[in-house]
């Protein structure tokens, strides 16, 4: 009489979908979460990447090499982050102008050879290295601080912090903000003759 009832219930299988649901349902959601945190990164980051081209494109002009110039251009990137990016704080974005003699410099990005007398992996402590472009202080990429000049090729990077698209992204390991960034190399307009950086100089590190 009591074996009856137990057998029944074990082969009653009314309710297992909501209960095999409640299983599965966090580490649905969690995958739902994240990739819909990387598909917002990724947009993110392709219309970023549109509006460096955009605003790289005019910093080639021969005005573009004053500060006035550079902070206009600035300027409108700020101005179509926030357009296009709602809620976004635009004081998150930050600006980079490296300008390299060549293309090939561009792309290399090689940093200025030194001696690593303590092996720390960067150039200190009155270490010898060979100054390349002979402005004075070693450079890990090998470029120059600015616009440039005549001809020189620009590497302008624009960074962004923005908070993520949903809070529940804690939950996978990951912070509440994410940084994207974008970056163009473009030549500057031949409006004068380019300059040279002369012979290197052997300088030590500070």
């Amino acid at each position: 009489m009591i074996r009856l009832p137990v057998k029944r219930l074990a082969a009653d299988e009314r309710g297992s979908t909501l209960l095999e649901f409640a299983f599965v349902a966090p580490i649905l959601t969690l995958l739902l979460v994240g990739g819909f945190d990387i598909a917002h990164a990724l947009y993110m980051r392709g219309v970023l990447q549109g509006i460096v081209q955009k605003v790289a494109r005019d910093g080639t002009l021969e005005a573009s090499g004053t500060t006035s110039a550079g902070d206009a251009l600035d300027a409108r990137v700020r101005d179509q982050v926030r357009f296009l990016y709602a809620g976004v704080n635009t004081q998150n974005l930050t600006f980079s102008r490296r300008f390299y003699r060549t293309f090939s410099q561009a792309a290399a990005a090689q940093e200025e050879h030194y001696t690593d007398t303590n092996a720390n992996g960067t150039c200190d402590n009155n270490e010898p290295y060979q100054d390349d472009n002979n402005n004075s202080t070693w450079d890990r990429d090998g470029g120059d601080a600015g616009q440039g000049g005549a001809k020189d090729k620009t590497l302008y990077t624009v960074s962004l912090t923005y908070p993520r698209l949903t809070p529940l992204a804690g939950f996978i390991g990951v912070g509440p903000t994410a940084t994207v960034r974008a970056s163009t190399v473009l030549a500057n307009q031949p409006y004068n003759d380019q300059g040279s950086y002369g012979a290197p100089t052997a300088r030590n590190c500070p």
